[in-house]
């Protein structure tokens, strides 16, 4: 069954610095998507998984002078894609990669994905992805095994393929998710993405590249898997976290064996990228 998401629409007075404060904090509890607003930014969560409590424990409310102002509405699969198809502009990456949506007309790139997103996050817009996506169009993915951690709309294993990778495994714990990666597959020809409904590190498997735009919690709880299935000198592609997280999720890969290479920054996002150390 779909997954219907909870958007929050918040305001803010005054708003910075605190929107990204609190866009930061809601991340921990869960929330998967943020889209800025004139006055703040509405916030995005499965609906089974918002816990109103913990949300209003969130320590911003209590800071004198800051007015906070919420709203929820429930976004149900029907209305998501209304909503997608009326906001949904293409967008290009650099000189080599456009994503577009199936009710786009063609434009010609070295890279053309085609992804309806639907209720899946990853349509290129927002900057994890963007950072993603370069980091993508620079490595040699020719006949290398991938991973693809929380694929969402399947764009990162979409551009994988595209980009020579023998095979891909794309798991998300969000069935909606996977349902919309397979349409995204078929859109754009792809034969060797293989999707799964789960959210656990394959364990008994071995892959030349790992990609994961996720969470800052999430990654720090699966690098050590990552670091036990990536083969020797194997490539690992993190994002989804913040500027200021950047030297805890240094720090946790460095731990476990995986050599440092550079980073992307965007806004307040980063996309970091590592290698698995041949010792």
């Amino acid at each position: 069954m779909a997954v219907a998401y909870l958007e929050i629409d918040l305001r803010l007075t005054p708003i910075d610095p605190w929107r990204d404060v609190m866009a930061a904090q809601m991340g921990l509890l869960g929330f998967e998507a943020f889209v800025d607003s004139p006055f703040g930014f509405m916030a995005y969560i499965p609906q089974k998984d918002f816990k109103e409590k913990e949300f209003l424990q969130i320590e911003l409310f209590e800071i004198h002078g800051l007015q906070i102002e919420w709203h929820t509405k429930v976004i149900t699969p029907k209305n998501w894609n209304r909503r997608w198809e009326e906001n949904f502009s293409p967008i290009r990456i650099g000189e080599r990669c456009v994503v577009r949506a199936n009710f786009h007309p063609p434009e010609k790139a070295d890279y053309e994905l085609v992804i309806t997103p639907k209720m899946s996050f990853g349509t290129g817009h927002h900057e994890t992805t963007q950072m993603m996506i370069c980091f993508l169009l620079d490595l040699n993915f020719t006949d290398k095994k991938v991973l693809d951690m929380g694929t969402g709309t399947g764009v990162l294993s979409i551009l994988a393929e595209k980009r020579g990778a023998r095979s891909i495994l794309a798991l998300d714990n969000n069935p909606w998710c996977v349902e919309n990666t397979n349409e995204n597959i078929g859109f754009n020809h792809c034969t060797k993405i293989t999707t799964k409904f789960n959210d656990s590190v394959p364990h008994k498997n071995k892959f030349d590249i790992i990609l994961a735009n996720i969470s800052r919690n999430i990654l720090l709880q699966q690098i050590p898997d990552y670091a036990k299935i990536l083969v020797h000198l194997g490539d690992l592609l993190i994002s989804g976290f913040y500027v200021e997280d950047m030297g805890i999720i240094q720090n946790a890969c460095e731990a476990e064996g995986f050599r440092f290479i550079r980073n992307f920054k965007k806004n307040k996002w980063v996309a970091a990228y590592f290698t698995k150390n041949e010792y």
